[in-house]
């Protein structure tokens, strides 16, 4: 049985599961880390704690924007409050971001101040426990992310899979200075610092396409196809689809014969959006739209020029979206 409310509240307990252990993962490799950084004073290990730190800290904003969506829609948000998760996918860059700052600021200094890097072995163990517990954590999030649409969390658990690589450079950088290499370490801090930056990228192009309702271009195709499924449908004018967090609302504009009654044309609205639950996996709810095969399309919903109550004279025209190509 396809319903809005049942899919929404399964996608939201599966979010907060994913962002608990992945916090409590990281958290556990950091505390790890940061006992061998204070005995050996290797700043690769440092640039890579100080990241597992921030990213167990990307839980908390998560956290809280699961939580937020879970609540019914208001008369102020009728939406609902699924826009807070792509705003804690923003916080999420943002304290990247900070991590990498950090991590270079450590890097450089310490190759203009070079440092005994002592108890490699620890260091390099240290290094093999970031890689396991970041690589966890990534398959942890990916999985529940991509199976529940969640753009933020899918965007996290990339980033500690690029964590779990750098964690092994850390690795490279102890080889480097037992080899008699010193300042091996701080260079590798420096190329984690690099990796950082470039998950900031590619993590803020995400959030921020969805921010600015950007979706996947295959989605409205999709819609496309699967309407065409109902026996009745003449065409499909108009798509727009949205994100809300975790979650796709779609409005949709569809022909019918001019012929059918209100009643008809409902049911054919009706098995249309029974259609589209069915084929989109993230969708939660759509919104139809029902034309008569005369007037069909944005051209027929618009106001031409009129004047009342003293204002200039002035028209009311509807913003269309994608139409159906033939």
């Amino acid at each position: 049985m396809h319903g809005v409310v049942d899919p929404s509240i399964f996608a939201t307990e599966r979010g907060i599961w994913a962002v608990k252990w992945s916090f409590i993962g990281l958290f556990i490799t950091a505390i790890l880390q940061v006992f061998v950084v204070y005995y050996s004073g290797s700043i690769s290990l440092l640039a890579d704690t100080i990241h597992n730190f921030g990213d167990a800290l990307t839980a908390i904003p998560l956290l809280f924007a699961f939580l937020l969506s879970s609540r019914k829609p208001t008369y102020r948000f009728t939406y609902g409050y699924g826009r807070v998760e792509d705003l804690a996918g923003v916080a999420v860059v943002l304290m990247i971001l900070i991590s990498a700052i950090v991590a270079g600021y450590e890097s450089i200094d310490r190759i203009i101040h070079p440092e005994n890097v002592t108890f490699l072995w620890a260091v390099a163990v240290a290094a093999v426990i970031g890689f396991i517990g970041n690589e966890t954590v990534a398959q942890l999030r990916l999985r529940v992310g991509k199976e529940i649409g969640s753009a933020a969390l899918v965007a996290d658990g990339y980033h500690a899979r690029t964590d779990g690589w750098t964690s092994l450079a850390v690795l490279f950088g102890a080889i480097g200075v037992y080899l008699g290499f010193p300042l091996a370490d701080p260079i590798i801090g420096l190329a984690i610092t690099i990796a950082i930056f470039w998950i900031v990228w590619d993590s803020a192009k995400t959030i921020f396409t969805r921010l600015l309702d950007g979706v996947d271009p295959e989605i409205p195709k999709e819609i496309f196809h699967a309407a065409h499924h109902v026996s009745g449908l003449r065409k499909v004018t108009d798509v727009k689809v949205r994100w809300l967090g975790h979650r796709l609302h779609a409005e949709i504009s569809i022909t019918v014969d001019a012929s059918l009654s209100v009643e008809q044309g409902h049911e054919i609205a009706k098995e249309v959006r029974h259609e589209l639950l069915h084929h989109l996996r993230y969708l939660s709810d759509a919104t139809i739209h029902v034309d008569p095969i005369t007037a069909s399309g944005p051209a027929y919903h618009g106001i031409p020029e009129h004047t009342h109550e003293g204002l200039p004279p002035h028209s009311h025209e509807r913003l269309g979206g994608f139409a159906e190509k033939r």
